[in-house]
């Protein structure tokens, strides 16, 4: 034994024989064999939960519950819209007239109608669906607590080494960066769409002239860099530098990141399916990237237009709608179809609704007060619509959740305990979700 590890408190009893005489009359264990115990469990938590994924389809702007998937046909018109209610696969469900293809698989997904909120500001609803805390500056363009694609590349990782743990398309949500967690744990962006003729993620190749061996050479000249910055590092910074580091090297010599982005190897048929334009490809990109061991993967669905509909909703939805209804049919059908399912869940998501009342300008206004979510895989409860909204679609009716259930939900799935707490700038302990409460019509 050493002297360190004999040192005596000052009644004469050491420090090890303190803590074995406590918890072996406690429970009858030494330290070593709790370690030994905590760490099996461990073990078997992150085994259980390793292969799981999600993938968080952004609808920026807010859209309409009327024009999607709460239309009501019995409403006056100036309530009920332009547009026709058609039925789904499930009995008594309707869905808007521009998702056909997705009523015919209704019994695949889940339909939140009583998701509501307190806020109508874009950046206030934003933050609070990405990271399940309202912002509380709506002045602030940045994340002021993590989003949870963050908090999952931080605590999880990557399900498959050399490949990202987090990443967006085309570019991050509005609020789906790591604020002072750290830019370690921002996402991987593809910064262009994947329909693009020549799409190429930067980052993941070498530059003219510069070789693996080449890049070996500067590999090592960090790591004596590293070694110097170590001996002055007492807040854990070169550890998590050379971690990134690391990462970054193992994605360019490695191949498994190019692989994984590589939606040209995708059958013509695969990609007529999910849809010949930006969304239905990056939606289909995601599913590759899941399905080749990225973690969480967000889609920011604005590329066929914005969700942020004032005006002429009318024309809006025709557009947009029946491109975001074959991208979400493709991806739930090709996960039931392959057996993702088990281990993706999909969410589709706004920061609020609509305003049930039609306005001037034949569109609709930011409404928190309601709005619609829809989920898929993950082993969830699908083939059903959970709560419902008032005869006009304006507050809930029946079974009121909130975005933090949903984040909830994803968390439970990604294996991560809501109650971890990280420390925020100012030293506080801040939990991963304040409301962590689950949905149980989904379990």
């Amino acid at each position: 034994m050493t002297q360190a590890t004999s040192r005596a408190f000052c009644d004469g009893v050491s420090r090890r024989g303190l803590i074995q005489a406590g918890l072996g009359g406690v429970i009858g264990l030494s330290m070593p064999e709790l370690l030994r115990l905590r760490a099996q469990a461990a073990e078997k938590t992150r085994t259980a939960k390793l292969d799981t994924a999600v993938i968080y389809l952004e609808l920026a702007g807010g859209p309409t519950q009327h024009e999607t998937y709460d239309p009501k046909p019995l409403a006056p018109a100036e309530y009920r819209g332009p547009l026709n209610a058609i039925p789904t696969a499930l009995p008594g469900v309707s869905f808007c007239e521009v998702m056909p293809k997705q009523a015919a698989i209704a019994d695949k997904l889940v339909v939140i109608r009583s998701m509501h909120h307190n806020s109508g500001s874009h950046g206030t609803s934003s933050h609070l669906t990405q990271s399940g805390y309202y912002l509380r500056d709506n002045q602030n363009r940045d994340n002021e607590m993590p989003s949870i694609g963050s908090i999952t590349a931080k605590v999880r990782g990557a399900n498959v080494e050399g490949v990202p743990a987090f990443v967006s398309i085309p570019q991050s949500m509005r609020f789906g960066r790591a604020a002072w967690l750290g830019k370690g744990f921002n996402p991987f962006e593809t910064g262009t769409s994947a329909d693009s003729k020549k799409f190429e993620v930067p980052n993941l190749t070498l530059l003219q002239g510069l070789t693996n061996d080449r890049l070996s050479d500067r590999r090592q000249l960090l790591a004596g860099f590293d070694k110097v910055v170590e001996i002055q590092d007492n807040h854990g910074v070169a550890e998590a530098t050379d971690d990134f580091t690391r990462q970054a090297f193992d994605m360019v010599t490695g191949g498994g990141a190019r692989k994984a982005f590589a939606i040209e190897e995708e059958s013509d048929a695969t990609r007529d399916r999910y849809g010949r334009n930006s969304l239905g490809q990056n939606v289909l990109l995601a599913r590759r990237l899941v399905e080749r061991g990225v973690r969480f993967v967000t889609v920011r669905c604005n590329t066929l237009g914005s969700w942020d509909d004032h005006g002429n909703i009318d024309k809006a939805m025709r557009t947009k709608g029946p491109g975001l209804d074959q991208a979400i049919a493709a991806l739930t059908s090709e996960l039931y179809e392959t057996g993702l399912a088990e281990k993706v869940v999909v969410v589709v998501m706004g920061e609020f609704g609509r305003t049930p009342r039609i306005n001037k300008g034949a569109g609709r206004d930011h409404w928190g007060q309601v709005m619609s979510v829809l989920l898929t895989g993950g082993n969830l409860k699908v083939g059903q619509a959970i709560g419902a909204s008032d005869a006009n679609g304006a507050v809930p009716a029946e079974r009121p959740y909130r975005p933090e259930h949903v984040l909830a939900m994803l968390y439970r799935h990604l294996g991560i305990d809501p109650l971890t707490t990280f420390q925020d700038p100012s030293g506080r302990p801040r939990f991963v979700l304040e409301s962590r409460d689950l949905i149980p019509e989904l379990i």
